[in-house]
């Protein structure tokens, strides 16, 4: 007997990707669909419709060619879509790092408090989660939110046009600032403040429920043959989690793409108060009662993709490009500091008003130079954020790499030498997609339940150890990056005009 296919539909916020394996945990397939985001005076948008038309192409171009069981879905936070009667996004949607909202973030905290608004939802205020840009949508586009029928993160965006059905599960409802993690439900006294209807919004739900079968219509459009479920997974970040077998409290994931992101899992909301002060958000994971937090940069594979898109045109294999970098840079560490505040900071600072800056520079330095120091800088900052969790006694012994950024054997090798700790990589071409896979299955009975999907699934390709001497080196690069942001930003502010 032929074994099922399962999909895991990975959308991101400069591509989707659906992954298909088989259901004895095998990858089959992968197909990814790259589009442009908009940056221009200081928005920062993504267009909804475009994504839903990538997300329809893979399904069309993988589904004719096997014959998928079930497809998981799992998005980038924070970013909304506002929707019309029709589904339909009535304008771009903002992306987290858009700075607007920052005001009735200000609003919001001066009627609830900013303690109690984290109390309740696990996540200090900031404009980046949907709440405060909902409130801006609503006070700046009166004529937008007039036709505003249904307001959804991308999942639930995708998931209600391909299936009818309104669902969104805890992790990514989390992500808008106004989720009660506790009781697991939108917390009337945030949206009540904020003005905003929770009937717009759809019903929290486990991660990795069932939402049901493409609509017959759209299912003939796209030429698929047979019936495809559809299952609501998670904010990428917890599926990444899962692909990578983080199902044991004190163990956490470093996934690397646009966006770089530790995810550590623990088995209860944490009493120290400074996790929250250091703006780590506490979100509910895959099984009830277990959290996980997340410590990241907004910008962690998106400055290699910049330094290619801008600096790399030297070289020519373009389908290898980075493992051609990777060939090219110097083995010993480059003595630069990149400050990789690109899109602005994220934890521990949250300070949109933020800008990259490399220290260093001299003419001796080469292209290859900045483009490992890149790397460096993404994971000084990294290590920055493991000494804050560890002060709020979250202290992870080992990293399991996922992501764009684990296929780089120099860059995995970096991260152990300055986090000083074991990183291993996972096997798994696309965790979070392979993740998607195995919470798909449980959902529609393929497995018992995610331990044992994780037997089948959960495979580790290599482990990086520190090198004692490489490490000491990087330790006092390190130490001297820690003065970084302050001493560079009150610059910035003055540059700011």
């Amino acid at each position: 007997m032929d074994k099922r296919m399962i999909g895991g539909l990975d959308i991101g916020t400069t591509g989707c990707k659906l992954s298909v394996y088989r259901e004895d945990g095998e990858f089959v397939y992968n197909k990814y669909i790259e589009y442009d985001v908009t940056r221009h005076g200081g928005a920062h948008e993504v267009d909804a419709e475009m994504i839903f038309s990538a997300v329809c192409a893979v399904i069309g171009e993988v589904c004719a060619q096997y014959e998928v069981t079930a497809i998981g879905v799992t998005s980038f936070g924070e970013t909304f879509v506002a929707m019309d009667a029709e589904g339909k996004a009535l304008l771009p949607a903002m992306l987290y790092t858009d700075p607007r909202g920052a005001e009735e973030c200000r609003v919001l905290c001066d009627m609830l408090g900013e303690d109690r608004i984290t109390e309740i939802s696990g996540a200090k205020p900031h404009a980046m989660y949907s709440i405060a840009k909902i409130m801006w949508l609503k006070k700046n586009c009166p004529d937008v939110w007039a036709k505003v029928s249904r307001i959804a993160l991308v999942v639930d965006f995708v998931i209600y046009r391909l299936t009818g059905v309104a669902q969104i599960d805890y992790s990514l409802a989390a992500r808008t600032g106004a989720l009660d993690i506790r009781n697991k439900c939108w917390s009337k006294e945030i949206f009540d403040a904020a003005r905003i209807d929770t009937a717009l919004m759809s019903t929290p739900v486990p991660t990795g429920t069932l939402a049901g079968s493409i609509k017959p219509e759209l299912a003939r459009e796209l030429g698929i043959k047979g019936d495809v479920k559809m299952v609501t997974v998670s904010h990428d970040q917890v599926a990444s989690a899962v692909g990578a077998g983080i199902l044991t409290p004190g163990e956490a994931v470093d996934g690397t793409g646009t966006v770089e992101c530790i995810t550590p899992m623990f088995d209860s909301i944490p009493e120290n108060k400074e996790i929250y002060s250091d703006n780590y958000a506490v979100v509910p994971y895959v099984f009830d009662g277990t959290y996980v937090c997340y410590a990241f940069s907004f910008t962690g594979g998106a400055t290699l993709k910049w330094f290619r898109d801008n600096f790399a045109s030297k070289y020519e294999d373009v389908e290898n490009i980075y493992a051609e970098l990777d060939r090219s840079i110097p083995d010993a560490p480059t003595g630069l500091l990149v400050l990789p505040h690109f899109a602005g900071a994220a934890t521990p600072y949250m300070d949109n008003g933020s800008k990259a800056a490399i220290l260093g520079l001299t003419l001796e330095h080469t292209a290859e130079d900045i483009y490992k120091a890149l790397m460096e800088g993404v994971t000084y900052e990294i290590m920055l954020n493991l000494e804050r969790l560890a002060a709020a006694g979250i202290v992870p012994e080992q990293l399991y790499a996922t992501g764009g950024g684990a296929k780089s054997d120099v860059w995995l090798q970096i991260k152990a030498d300055i986090t000083n700790r074991p990183v291993t990589a996972m096997c798994a071409k696309e965790v979070g997609a392979a993740g998607s896979c195995m919470l798909a299955g449980v959902a529609v009975g393929l497995y018992s339940d995610l331990h044992e999907a994780a037997k089948v699934f959960v495979k580790e390709r290599k482990t990086y150890t520190p090198n004692p001497e490489t490490a000491a080196q990087y330790r006092k690069y390190y130490n001297a990056y820690r003065s970084v942001y302050n001493a560079v930003r009150p610059i910035i502010a003055q540059t700011d005009l």
